[in-house]
């Protein structure tokens, strides 16, 4: 655009040598060309402009996995064998015994359980001094309710004074110890009690 007009002005200053003068140019002419024709290209590049239209927006839904947990079964327990102790039926606990000497101990349980106890089933030791006891293997099933005493015979260790303690469960045929854990405590020899003086 600029060399448009300056070409305008050249023309108008300029004459030719053959000593014949141009016709005169009317710059204002050329000028008001020159603008129009500025305003016609802006508003060509301005109506050539595409226009923006919104970008819409698309929502994903966003979904959470589902997860899933399986909690597997106790390997030490089974929720079909309970057992609960009611009563010392011999021996309670605290009874003075001598080294060597021979005892049974008896237990009073009940099966609270919603399966009952199959022939098989044993109550052995699980922890303290096993006392020469062996294991006691049920020969017959004890029903869900049921109430049954359990004898283990054991034997009082020598060598050993003070108290002596013995702890036992049931364990189903495959080895896994259920319900409550029955315990024996005896005293041997002579345990002398610190006297108690009270202060003034």
């Amino acid at each position: 655009m600029i060399l448009f007009i300056m070409a305008g002005l050249l023309l108008t200053s300029c004459t030719t040598n053959s000593g014949t003068q141009a016709p005169a140019v009317d710059t204002d002419a050329i000028r008001t060309q020159a603008v129009a024709t500025y305003a016609s290209s802006q508003t060509e590049a301005v109506d050539s402009t595409p226009v923006n239209s919104p970008t819409p927006i698309v929502e994903i839904p966003t979904t959470t996995p589902l997860v899933t947990v399986t909690l597997e079964p106790s390997p030490t327990s089974n929720p079909c064998y309970n057992l609960m102790y009611l009563k010392d039926v011999t021996i309670p606990d605290g009874t003075p015994l001598k080294p060597g000497e021979v005892f049974t101990k008896t237990w009073q349980v009940q099966n609270i359980g919603g399966c009952a106890w199959r022939s098989g089933f044993t109550f052995q030791n699980v922890g303290g001094d096993a006392m020469r006891g062996s294991p006691v293997v049920l020969t017959e099933a004890i029903q869900t309710g049921a109430k049954r005493e359990i004898s283990v015979e054991l034997v009082v260790p020598s060598g050993i004074n003070g108290v002596i303690e013995s702890a036992w469960r049931m364990a189903d045929d495959t080895g896994n110890f259920f319900g409550d854990t029955l315990t024996v405590q005896i005293i041997v020899g002579d345990i002398t009690t610190p006297a108690v003086t009270s202060t003034p």
